[in-house]
């Protein structure tokens, strides 16, 4: 096809998962990169402004993708950034370990015409393995320019730079994919609907939609899909129906051609070392993949994660617990007393504390799940546990999502994109939610100060706290796997899907690179979630202190008064703070939160819970961390966050109406089962829907995740009542 000077000037990063393509792309980028959304997805996009050979252009990292057949939305987003806007040039980024994978992707790039760079990444872990990889070669059999790379260390950076000066400035060649002449007789038919429609954009032939509609329209579940123009349909199938009668399968060919062109590439570069050793990663997966032992070694892997999470981030919230009361001190102390000053120190300094104070743990536990993860591990994990998932009727692939739930099941949703098949998809979202994301981990760790000594040992070994926090996230597994079993032969009914996955090697993580994944996910969860809790916390402000109850302020102001004429030093104080305490009591009484939260209470008595708690669990629909924030409030204490000693010990002495004390081991322990099974997110529910495309689909995940809460807690409270167990 004819040259071509694309705009704007942009160069792609493309490639496999697991490739590198994210440590290119940083080395490239440096500081300069920037993340958004691709037009019209919420899949991130990472773009960065640099100078090749005195020119400026942009980088555009593309979501890693193994193919450019429309099943995903990531390959959806590389083949509208290819086919659709084309760029100046493509980069992509092939596991020298894994070339022929890898290569499969760059055939469909140089159909296209893109004038493209084949960057081989890993070069070191080749050599490793005992490969010999003659780059001349292989690129005057690709005929494109061939870059080793090991872009962990920043080898070969300089020469990519050097090269991708250049092929950005030259014309577009299409390398045409031959194919049997019965074939491309099929081909043909869909080649001139296509050009009938006028539909073909930006230069990019006939011929290249035509192979990427016959491929992308090869799903089972393609109604649902929709990727392919209504225009083309009708001729896509009429191929397939031809090269039927001709006893052929269009996407075996189309693809068997491309591999054919990839293997002769591959035995014209590759050779291998005779009698290599077998690599670390095998020796190592010798255990970690072994159906026992990889098991036993993943509960150990959470155990500690979790143990972490619970200890080493105290020192951290600590020092924002003084700070956030320091901030609220100095307000008190400058401003006079009145609704303002308590707007500012118990609205929105408490809020924002509420938000910054959940950092430390969040933080922990993405990096060290992005830890597992950059190492390889997570990939033996996946493996291990495929059969399990098979079992309950997910995807391999659904394992990622659901793991990112542990995080926040907002991206995790989006992540399960990946997945192919709607169906799958479906029951992934529908499932992961009852993941134990981080939001809930505040919760968790309030009520497990309040109901569990800091020093109780199980065993003389584990700390009943984190053995608890492990119990929360283990039950939460549970539940999402036995979610998904049920919905697999009820509401989305279909086979079991097969599981096709890379075990990429093992690798130490780069620290720049965990840094900046955790920073991004903490930015995210600051801006998504902080909002949220900022103004809710403003709002519950509202809700407890309106409307004002003057009669038991008046009240009050009279036995203060008769307290300051008959006593005096400690008497006095004492008296005073009863006095002050009766007076929030009768406040929160008199509110719009009280009445509404002694509306529910009847509903909540049997699960341990009375009207107090109730307001935390309504509050907590917003953002499960405002759950915390809600119970400051509603005890008095002001200021709060999961630590907060104070409220602490507020929980430990409050009592319910009979005398007897509200929250005991086993309330605590119904609580939490609580929030590991209700949808108490109204985020995630929001992009169920549109992710998902109807409302039917979050609605029917808010009310069989409440009534499966609400059923789980009742059992738990009123079982071990009959029994007698944490009732005290």
């Amino acid at each position: 096809m004819s040259s071509q000077s694309p705009a704007p000037r942009a160069i792609l990063i493309a490639g496999n998962p697991n490739a590198g393509k994210t440590t290119l792309f940083n080395q490239l980028a440096g500081t300069k990169a920037r993340t958004g959304n691709y037009p019209g997805v919420t899949v991130d996009r990472r773009s960065a402004k640099v100078r090749l050979g005195g020119d400026s252009v942009e980088l555009v990292d593309v979501p890693g993708t193994y193919s450019l057949a429309a099943a995903s939305p990531e390959e959806r987003i590389a083949v509208d950034s290819l086919l659709v806007a084309p760029p100046a040039a493509a980069v992509v980024v092939v596991d020298a370990t894994a070339l022929a994978r890898g290569l499969y992707l760059v055939r469909q790039v140089l159909e296209t015409g893109v004038p493209t760079v084949v960057a081989l990444n890993m070069m070191d872990e080749a050599r490793a393995q005992g490969l010999r990889i003659d780059t001349r070669a292989l690129a005057e059999s690709l005929g494109v320019r061939v870059v080793e790379l090991v872009a962990s260390r920043g080898e070969g950076i300089d020469d990519l730079r050097a090269v991708m000066g250049k092929v950005a400035k030259k014309p577009w060649r299409e390398r045409r994919l031959e194919l049997p002449e019965l074939a491309e007789r099929c081909v043909e038919g869909v080649e001139a609907a296509i050009l009938a429609s006028g539909a073909t954009q930006a230069g990019t032939s006939a011929r290249v939609w035509a192979l990427w509609a016959l491929l992308s329209l090869a799903g089972e579940d393609e109604r649902d899909e929709n990727v392919v123009p209504d225009a083309w349909r009708d001729a896509v199938r009429d191929a397939r129906a031809q090269a039927a009668t001709f006893g052929i399968d269009l996407e075996d060919v189309i693809v068997g051609a491309r591999y054919a062109r990839v293997d002769a590439a591959v035995a014209a570069a590759v050779s291998a070392e005779e009698n290599a050793r077998p690599g670390r990663s095998d020796r190592i997966d010798r255990v970690l993949t072994h159906p026992v032992l990889g098991l036993l070694a993943f509960a150990v892997v959470m155990y500690v994660v979790f143990e972490s999470i619970y200890g080493w981030a105290d020192p951290f919230v600590g020092a924002i617990e003084d700070s956030v009361g320091w901030l609220q001190e100095l307000v008190r102390a400058g401003l006079p007393e009145g609704l303002f000053r308590d707007l500012l120190a118990d609205g929105v300094v408490a809020g924002v504390g509420n938000v910054v104070v959940f950092v430390p743990q969040i933080a922990m536990l993405f990096l060290l799940i992005n830890f597992l993860e950059d190492s390889g591990y997570l990939a033996r994990v996946a493996f291990v546990i495929d059969r399990v998932m098979k079992g309950v009727g997910l995807h391999g692939k659904a394992f990622v999502p659901l793991l990112s739930g542990f995080a926040c099941a907002i991206p995790a949703v989006m992540a399960t994109r990946t997945i192919e098949k709607r169906g799958d998809r479906l029951i992934t979202m529908m499932a992961l939610p009852l993941m134990s994301c981080s939001a809930r981990l505040p919760v968790y760790v309030l009520v497990i100060g309040v109901v569990f000594a800091g020093e109780e040992r199980v065993f003389g070994v584990f700390s009943a706290g984190a053995l608890a926090l492990f119990a929360m996230y283990v039950l939460s597994v549970i539940a999402t796997l036995a979610a998904a079993a049920v919905m697999r032969r009820t509401v989305v009914k279909g086979p079991a899907p097969t599981l096709v996955l890379e075990l990429p090697p093992y690798r130490v993580p780069l620290l720049r690179n965990l840094l900046g994944t955790t920073w991004q996910r903490v930015r995210s969860f600051l801006v998504d979630a902080g909002t949220v809790i900022l103004a809710l916390t403003i709002v519950l402000w509202a809700l407890l202190t309106f409307p004002q109850d003057p009669a038991g302020e008046a009240q009050a102001e009279r036995k203060a008064e008769a307290a300051v004429a008959y006593l005096e030093g400690d008497d006095l104080d004492a008296e005073l703070a009863r006095i002050d305490a009766q007076r929030a009591q009768s406040q929160l009484a008199h509110s719009a939160a009280g009445r509404l939260g002694k509306a529910i209470e009847p509903a909540l008595e049997p699960l341990g819970m009375d009207w107090r708690i109730g307001i935390g669990v309504i509050g907590a629909f917003a953002a499960r961390e405002v759950f915390v924030s809600t119970l400051g409030m509603v005890f008095g204490v002001g200021e709060v966050d999961e630590e907060d000693p104070g409220l602490r010990a507020r929980l430990r002495t409050a009592e319910r109406p009979d005398g007897s004390p509200l929250m005991t081991p086993l309330a605590g322990i119904a609580l939490m089962v609580f929030f590991v099974l209700a949808a108490q997110c109204m985020s995630t529910l929001a992009v169920l829907k549109r992710e998902a495309g109807s409302w039917k689909w979050p609605v029917f995940v808010f009310a069989y995740m409440t009534a499966l809460a609400y059923v789980a807690a009742l059992l738990v409270y009123q079982v071990g009542s009959a029994f007698g167990w944490g009732t005290a």
